[in-house]
């Protein structure tokens, strides 16, 4: 079943320490339901098992955000006892037709909401100087809590990743330290992921990858905001970053002068 987007009123009767996976990021109101519960949380959006993608055929087209068929996948495969999607203006409408699907599929309640919180967090993951990768991991899982973002130093920007957290974490390794992130991995971090202004918003003092899933509604605003920037690259990538999308991104950082070879 999918429920009502404004009745969560069954996540309460959820044992202590229930599996439960989410699919972007719920409201806060959903998540301290969870930490009260000492739920144990599985991120959906994330690669969590190690499956033949090919499977997702059966249920979505090919041709479909690669997120979503990882949300798929692991909602297979993983023992859950009820899975929360996000299928508001923070996530897409793609989301609420999985929730549709998965629904009808799994024998598990598929629940959804509306994520329109608007109280910010501040993003000093985004700002601080930390390997790329590790920094997107830590904003992909500060939305599993509700407390308050520690503190972190601001680092003097080099280059900038605007866009959605990759599925295939490997490209964000070619890009320096210090690079501060924007677009919906900063909504992510801020636990707002439905501030179009925050994801729209952008830095053009220094060179920026716009980033998006192939097939996924969010290239649209990627490509057109890269037009804006002074310095920008668009890319996507499906699945996994092949050879040409990271020998795009790491030409474009050489010649931007911030691409370091020891990545």
């Amino acid at each position: 079943m999918v429920s009502s987007p404004i009745d969560i009123s069954f996540l309460k009767t959820l044992p202590a320490g229930a599996a439960v996976g989410i699919v972007g990021v719920p409201p806060l109101a959903v998540m301290a339901i969870l930490e009260k519960g000492a739920a144990t949380i599985f991120d959906l959006d994330e690669s969590l098992v190690k499956q033949d993608m090919e499977e997702t055929i059966l249920y979505l087209p090919r041709v479909y955000c690669a997120i979503l068929r990882t949300v798929v996948i692991n909602s297979l495969h993983l023992d859950l006892q009820a899975i929360i999607i996000d299928v508001g203006p923070g996530k897409c409408d793609c989301a609420l037709h999985v929730a549709t699907i998965l629904a009808d599929r799994l024998a598990i309640p598929v629940i959804t909401t509306r994520n329109l919180d608007t109280t910010p967090f501040a993003t000093p993951l985004c700002k601080t100087e930390m390997a790329l990768p590790e920094k997107m991991a830590r904003i992909c899982t500060s939305i599993q809590t509700t407390g308050r973002h520690r503190p972190l130093p601001a680092c003097q920007a080099t280059a900038g990743f605007w866009g959605v957290p990759p599925r295939d974490f490997s490209l964000l390794a070619l890009f320096p330290a210090t690079t501060h992130v924007y677009g919906w991995s900063r909504c992510m971090e801020n636990k707002t992921p439905a501030d179009l202004a925050l994801e729209n918003h952008f830095n053009p003092h220094f060179p920026t990858v716009f980033f998006a899933q192939s097939f996924c509604a969010k290239t649209a605003l990627a490509k057109h905001l890269a037009s804006q920037h002074p310095r920008a690259l668009f890319v996507d990538c499906d699945v996994t970053a092949g050879s040409s999308v990271r020998a795009k991104i790491q030409a474009f950082l050489e010649l931007s002068g911030v691409y370091d070879a020891s990545c």
